[in-house]
């Protein structure tokens, strides 16, 4: 019998979409950015573009912008799609239905942590660097590791989100019904509300584990806007 897709908030599916199709652009251009200039470890065959450094760097640089609005949106209203106290243990239940949300759940906090070093590793190369042939900067590195996580990480995305949901899940992340309690007119309400009761909102008081995340993630942020500043960049 077919399932009909789950509704989703309307702000999650704005952030979820924005972030996500920044976050995209600025993987591919990633990678076309790896593939120009480096290319050690496999590239393709394709036409130069010589702004593409200029261009990754700005679906960063927005990424950057609206990335704290999905973190801190994932960490709180979202906070059960993340790592839980009981998240690892399950990954012992293999095959299992647990098994497959803890792996969502893991999959989607690492993305998190991803992002926030490729964000970070991002801001603290000279955009000099590649062209001119430097290409053992440690920076640079950690970039190219972050770039391969986040990948493997939005593909087991898609696949345990599949695999949990199903395609009425996937679908109902592009649907455009807003219920009435739902609309941008509520948001602000809705804000007011959850910064009045904050430490019940946070959701993670139990969850140490995912407060240390959560602590290091939004520090990264403002890690990633503090230290070209302090180096000079």
């Amino acid at each position: 019998m077919s399932r009909s897709a789950p509704y989703q908030p309307l702000l999650l599916r704005i952030l979820h979409g924005v972030s996500g199709i920044l976050a995209i652009a600025a993987m591919i251009t990633g990678f076309l950015v790896y593939n120009t200039f480096d290319g050690r470890f496999g590239k393709i065959l394709i036409p130069r573009i010589d702004a593409i450094i200029d261009i990754h760097g700005t679906f960063a640089v927005f990424f950057l912008v609206v990335f704290p609005a999905i973190a801190l949106y994932s960490f709180h209203a979202g906070n059960k799609r993340l790592l839980q106290q009981d998240s690892l243990q399950n990954l012992t239940q293999i095959g299992r239905p647990i098994w497959w949300v803890s792996l969502q759940r893991i999959t989607n906090t690492l993305m998190l942590i991803a992002s926030v070093f490729a964000l970070i590793s991002g801001r603290m190369m000279k955009e000099e660097w590649l062209p001119t042939g430097e290409l053992n900067h440690s920076w640079y590195y950690l970039h190219l590791i972050a770039w391969v996580v986040m990948l493997c990480c939005l593909a087991i995305h898609v696949l345990m989100s599949s695999k949990v949901g199903g395609l009425p899940l996937l679908v109902s992340m592009f649907l455009l019904k807003v219920r009435a309690e739902d609309t941008p007119s509520h948001w602000l309400n809705g804000l007011r509300s959850w910064w009045g009761n904050f430490s019940a909102n946070l959701g993670i008081q139990n969850n140490l584990l995912l407060r240390v995340v959560e602590v290091m993630v939004l520090g990264g942020m403002i890690a990633a806007v503090i230290l070209p500043l302090l180096a000079g960049g």
